[in-house]
């Protein structure tokens, strides 16, 4: 194992994985969750994103070759689960339901859009690539502007307003779309 602290790889994969999980592009979709159930808890959201990171990072690949599952289908999976959400974004129309609005701080928060199959299966890519301390540090890290942007949502609602609010969801809705798409083709080979 592996675990040298290095301040130019941790800014590298802080800065990959906060690419990935895109937190500021997800405004628009936990507005909509807040709406949808009437509240979410930033502490248990963050907290258990943390937690299915750090677990995968270290078992993830077992657990998928335990299952039969390869990393390129994880990934086309998520697609399809960030490809619907996008739709919601940008159609307006309900497609998750959830009948336990406590829930919603966990799924779909927490998983797939925190710690979802592309932060996930980034995960397992860096792996090999940057050291386990560094990852594990940026992985702190973006949790923690997670949590933040999560306990603030409601200042950030104001300051975007209604209108402001429509156009990122849009805007983000296509973003989500076309990174849907590329993963799925990424892993089809189409």
């Amino acid at each position: 194992m592996n675990l040298v602290f290095d301040i130019v790889e941790i800014l590298k994969v802080t800065t990959v994985l906060f690419a990935v999980i895109d937190v500021i592009g997800s405004i628009p979709v936990i507005i909509s969750l807040k709406q949808k159930t009437g509240s979410i808890d930033p502490f248990k959201a963050s907290w258990v994103s943390l937690a299915i990171m750090v677990v995968f990072l270290f078992i993830g690949q077992s657990i998928l070759n335990i299952i039969g599952i390869k990393v390129e289908d994880f990934a086309i999976a998520g697609s399809f689960v960030l490809f619907f959400i996008a739709l919601e974004m940008i159609l307006g129309v309900k497609i998750y339901k959830d009948e336990i609005p406590a829930t919603a701080s966990i799924v779909p928060l927490a998983f797939p859009l925190i710690a979802g199959t592309g932060t996930l299966t980034t995960l397992l890519s860096i792996r090999a690539e940057y050291n386990l301390l560094s990852i594990i540090i940026a992985i702190f890290i973006n949790v923690v502007i997670v949590y933040f942007v999560l306990k603030y949502i409601s200042l950030l609602e104001k300051l975007l307003g209604v209108g402001g609010i429509a156009i990122l969801k849009k805007v983000f809705g296509i973003v989500l779309l076309a990174l849907a798409i590329k993963l799925f083709r990424k892993y089809t080979g189409l």
